[in-house]
C-alpha cells in the first residue's frame, strides 16, 4: 500500500472509527434503555408487593356494607365512601387494642435479648480463645436445623412445671431461645471479618475486651446487627403458632386476637380490617425505618 493510499481524507472517518462510533452510540442507547426498563420493572414489583397493604388499608376505611357489596378498588371511583368509623370501633375494642400492647411487650424484649446476647456470643466466638470454642460453635450451627415444632411439647411441659406456661415471659424466652442460634451464627461470621489490626491496635492502647466490643466491634457491626434486629422483630411480631400455644389466652397477641375475632364473629369486618392493617403496618414502619442499615448489612455479608 502506498503512502497516498494510507492517507484518509480530512472529514472522513475511517471504517473502524465509524464502527466504533456506532457501537458506542448503540451501547449508550442500550444502557439507557435497559436502565429505564429496569426502573419500570422495579416500580411495578414494588407496587405489586404493596397492593395487599393498600387494599387492606382501603378496606379498613369502608363500611361493612360497602365491603360486602364490592371490592376495595371502588374507592377510586367513589371516594365519598371513605370513613374513619371502623378505627373508632377498633379503638373502643379493648381486646384488640390490648393484644397490640401484648404483642409489643413480647416483641421488643425478644428482639433486644437476641441482639444483645447474640452480639456478645458472636464476639466471643470470633475473637476470644476459650476451651472448646469451635466445638460449641458447631453445636450452635447444628441448632439452626432444629424445627420449632419439635420443641413445642417438651417446652410446654417444662414451662408448665416452672410456671411459665401461658405467660408473656414464657413466649419471650421461647422466641429468644430459638432466635439465638441464627443470631450467633450471623454475627460471629460478620465480626470475624473485622481486620485483626484494628483490634490489636486497640489492645496496644490498653483497651480490654469490653471496650473492644463497645468501641470497635459494635460500630463496625452496626449493619449486621440492624439486619438481625429487623429479622427478629418481623418473626416475633408476625408469629401465631408460638403465641397460640404459649401465650395467655385471656390476653393474647394481636395475631391470635384477630383469629379469635374471625372465629367468633365472622362478619365483624369493620373491626378485623383496621386491626389487621395496624398489625401489618408496624413491621412495615420498622423495615422502612431501618432499610438503609438492612441493605448495608446484606451487601456487606454478600461481599464477605
Amino acid at each position: 500500500m502506498t503512502a497516498v493510499e494510507g492517507v484518509v481524507p480530512a472529514g472522513r472517518p475511517d471504517a473502524a472509527g465509524g464502527v466504533r462510533a456506532r457501537r458506542s452510540l448503540a451501547a449508550r442507547i442500550a444502557a439507557r434503555t435497559g436502565g429505564g426498563a429496569m426502573r419500570v420493572f422495579l416500580v411495578l414489583v414494588a407496587l405489586f408487593w404493596l397492593m395487599p397493604s393498600v387494599g387492606l388499608l382501603l378496606s379498613s376505611l369502608r363500611g361493612p356494607q360497602r365491603i360486602a357489596e364490592s371490592g376495595w378498588w371502588q374507592v377510586f371511583s367513589e371516594p365519598a365512601q371513605i370513613t374513619w368509623d371502623n378505627y373508632g370501633q377498633l379503638l373502643s375494642n379493648d381486646k384488640v387494642m390490648g393484644s397490640l400492647l401484648t404483642t409489643a411487650a413480647i416483641t421488643v424484649p425478644a428482639t433486644v435479648l437476641v441482639v444483645v446476647i447474640g452480639s456478645l456470643a458472636g464476639y466471643a466466638f470470633a475473637w476470644m480463645d476459650f476451651p472448646g470454642r469451635d466445638g460449641w460453635f458447631l453445636v450452635v450451627v447444628g441448632l439452626l436445623v432444629v424445627p420449632v415444632q419439635v420443641a413445642l411439647i417438651p417446652v410446654a411441659k417444662l414451662f408448665g412445671a416452672v410456671g411459665l406456661f401461658e405467660t408473656t415471659a414464657g413466649v419471650v424466652l421461647f422466641h429468644t431461645a430459638f432466635g439465638l442460634p441464627f443470631a450467633v451464627f450471623l454475627l460471629r461470621n460478620f465480626f470475624a471479618e473485622i481486620p485483626r489490626e484494628l483490634l490489636e491496635a486497640a489492645r496496644l492502647d490498653g483497651a480490654g475486651e469490653l471496650r473492644l466490643f463497645t468501641r470497635v466491634v459494635l460500630p463496625l457491626g452496626g449493619p449486621a446487627i440492624a439486619s438481625l434486629g429487623i429479622f427478629q422483630f418481623l418473626w416475633v411480631w408476625n408469629d401465631m403458632l408460638i403465641a397460640l400455644i404459649f401465650a395467655d389466652s385471656g390476653n393474647p397477641p394481636v395475631t391470635v386476637a384477630l383469629q379469635q375475632e374471625v372465629r367468633q364473629f365472622g362478619n365483624n369486618i369493620d373491626v378485623l380490617a383496621p386491626g389487621a392493617f395496624l398489625s401489618m403496618v408496624v413491621p412495615l414502619i420498622v423495615f422502612f425505618a431501618f432499610q438503609r442499615q438492612f441493605v448495608s448489612g446484606v451487601m456487606a455479608g454478600a461481599v464477605k
